[in-house]
C-alpha cells in the first residue's frame, strides 16, 4: 500500500469551525463536507494553497448524515462537475436525500423533550440554510467495502453505529489513518455531553475501534473535550487516540449507570430544564444547557430510555 498525505481543512460556521479532510491521492477524496458554504469558503482556498483544485476531487466520503457533515455534499459534487462518487452508509442515506428527514429525526428524538413550539420550524430553517441540496448518493455502503483511490491507496469501510445508525469509519489501509466523524464523543463538544442515539451500539463501536482497528492516527469530526474540559484537536496520534477511546468508554459507562438509576426509579416531569432526566444531570454534575442544538443530553438519554423500554417489554413477553 502507498501512503497518502492527509490535510485537515477548517471551514467557518459562525463561532465554530467545521472540519473536513483532504486525502491527497491519485483520485483525491474529501471526508465530510461541512455545510453549504464550506466547499467555497473553506475547501477551495485551502486546496488552492496546496496546489490542488476542488474540481479534481473524485470521492466524497461521508462519515454520517448530520447536517454539519453532509451539508456541503451537493455543492461539492456540483463543483466536480457531478463526477465525484458520493459515499454514505445506507442507514444514513435518507438524511442526504431529504431535508425533511432531519426534521423527522428531531421530532422523534430530542424534540420530544424540548419545550419549544417552534422547534420543528427552526430545524426546517436550518436544514434549508445549511444543506446545499438534496441528492441521491452514488454509492451506498454497509461496512466491509474497499474503495480504491488509485496509486495503491485503498480505503476500507467499517460500520460503527451509535452516534447515528449509519456512522462509518474510513480507514486508509497501510497507514491506519482512521476517520470516524462524530463516532468518538469523549465528553462531547461545545455542549459538554456526549451524543449518541443507540447506547449499546455506541459502546460496541468504541470497543471495535479500540480492540480491532487500533488507529495509528484518529481524525475526529470536532475537537471533542476531555473530562477536564480541555479539547483534543481533530488529528490524534496513536497514544491520544487510545486515550480518547478509553475516556469515551469510561464516560459512556458513567452516563449508562446514571440513566439506568433514573429509569429504574421512574421518570418524573418537573420544571427542570433537564426534565424528565433531571436526576441524571444531578448524578453526573452536568450543568450545561440541554436545549442547545443539537441537544446531545436529550438525544442520548432518549436512546437509553428506548433501550430500557425494549428490554422490559422483552422480559415481560418471555
Amino acid at each position: 500500500m502507498s501512503e497518502a498525505p492527509i490535510h485537515p481543512i477548517v471551514s467557518p460556521w459562525g463561532r465554530f469551525g467545521l472540519y473536513t479532510f483532504y486525502i491527497d491521492a491519485e483520485q483525491p477524496a474529501i471526508v465530510d463536507t461541512g455545510i453549504a458554504s464550506s466547499p467555497a469558503e473553506g475547501m477551495a482556498p485551502a486546496l488552492d494553497k496546496l496546489g490542488r483544485r476542488l474540481e479534481d476531487v473524485r470521492w466524497i466520503l461521508l462519515t454520517h448524515g448530520h447536517i454539519d457533515h453532509i451539508g456541503g455534499a451537493h455543492a461539492l459534487w456540483e463543483a466536480t462537475g457531478r463526477t465525484a462518487q458520493v459515499v454514505i452508509h445506507e442507514a444514513d442515506a435518507p438524511l442526504l436525500r431529504s431535508r425533511q428527514a432531519h426534521v423527522d429525526d428531531y421530532l422523534t428524538g430530542r424534540g420530544r423533550y424540548l419545550d419549544d413550539p417552534d422547534g420543528a420550524a427552526k430545524v426546517t430553517a436550518a436544514a434549508e440554510a445549511v444543506i446545499s441540496g438534496e441528492m441521491e448518493p452514488t454509492m451506498l455502503v454497509r461496512g466491509g467495502e474497499t474503495i480504491s483511490l488509485g496509486g495503491r491507496v485503498e480505503i476500507s469501510v467499517h460500520s460503527i453505529p451509535g452516534h447515528t445508525p449509519g456512522s462509518v469509519a474510513y480507514v486508509v489501509e497501510g497507514q491506519n489513518s482512521v476517520f470516524v466523524g462524530d463516532a468518538v464523543q469523549v465528553h462531547g463538544a461545545a455542549n459538554g455531553f456526549p451524543g449518541y442515539t443507540d447506547p449499546d451500539a455506541y459502546r460496541d463501536s468504541l470497543a471495535y475501534l479500540r480492540e480491532t482497528i487500533r488507529p495509528e492516527t484518529l481524525y475526529l469530526g470536532h475537537p471533542y473535550r476531555r473530562t477536564d474540559g480541555t479539547p483534543y484537536g481533530v488529528e490524534l496520534d496513536r497514544d491520544q487516540a487510545a486515550e480518547a477511546l478509553r475516556e469515551s468508554v469510561d464516560i459512556e459507562g458513567g452516563v449508562r449507570g446514571a440513566a439506568h438509576r433514573c429509569l429504574c426509579h421512574g421518570l418524573l416531569d418537573t420544571d427542570s430544564a433537564y426534565s424528565p432526566f433531571a436526576p441524571v444531570a444531578d448524578d453526573l454534575g452536568y450543568t450545561g444547557d440541554p436545549t442547545l442544538e443539537p441537544s446531545p443530553f436529550f438525544t442520548t438519554l432518549h436512546g437509553y430510555r428506548t433501550q430500557f423500554s425494549h428490554q422490559h417489554r422483552h422480559e415481560e413477553e418471555s
